[in-house]
């Protein structure tokens, strides 16, 4: 009998706990460099009294913003007890770590891996009172495009949707398809909150067609649909 299997299944143990200690020592590091440049930024707020009003005496609400633009509005949102949905793709696992380690909630799946369980996730955090924050156009794009999955979670939720931008006065923008947005030192973001909004309809077909109505809320806040930061 051949004991191929078994070193087969050795290696593969080694990998993983390799991969997780990498994995681990990564997402340290990049909290220490996030905390190191987040500490220099300066964070302005527009429109967010309306938002504050509405979850303290109506209740949570969903955070819709850009992939590009995660970084500085997880920063932003440090210490307000926010649940994110972070894809199960690799590039979502250092970035899932890193907002744990910033005291973030994590729900993990996408639209195109683990979907039904994400949804279920999502409205878990809503109907307990906590606001969640997704990415519309994530994990792989199109950039800038708003998939129905938001809308579908907020209808079930009984949550409003309120759309975010951060405006970046001086910033990296990474050569990748969201082209990720990273304020440089000293920085001002301007975080700009849209108006919360209840998904309109019945049914999660109702939320789905609603899409144009919160991609225009989302592309009418600054910088604007295709603005570049410098």
């Amino acid at each position: 009998m051949s004991d191929a299997p078994v070193v087969e299944s050795a290696q593969g143990d080694a990998r993983s706990i390799a991969d997780a200690r990498r994995a681990r020592w990564q997402s340290w590091l990049g909290v220490q460099l996030v905390r190191a440049l987040g500490a220099t930024w300066r964070v302005r707020w527009v429109g967010a009294d309306d938002v504050r009003r509405h979850q303290r005496e109506v209740g949570p609400v969903v955070l819709a913003l850009w992939h590009g633009e995660l970084l500085p509005l997880l920063w932003a949102h440090v210490g307000q007890d926010i649940a994110i949905l972070v894809s199960t793709h690799r590039d979502g696992e250092l970035i899932a770590r890193i907002a744990m380690r910033l005291g973030f909630a994590t729900v993990r799946g996408s639209s195109s891996r683990g979907a039904d369980r994400a949804l279920v996730g999502l409205i878990r955090e809503l109907r307990g009172g906590r606001t969640v924050a997704l990415t519309p156009d994530g994990p792989r794009g199109p950039r800038h495009t708003f998939a129905a999955g938001a809308l579908v979670a907020a209808h079930r939720g009984a949550a409003a949707v309120v759309p975010l931008r951060a405006q970046v006065s001086r910033a990296w923008r990474l050569a990748s398809w969201d082209r990720f947005v990273i304020p440089k030192p000293f920085a001002t973001i301007t975080v700009h909150c849209g108006t919360p909004t209840m998904v309109p309809g019945a049914s999660p077909r109702d939320a789905a067609a609603a899409v144009p109505d919160f991609q225009a809320r989302l592309d009418a806040l600054p910088p604007g649909r295709d603005a570049d930061a410098e």
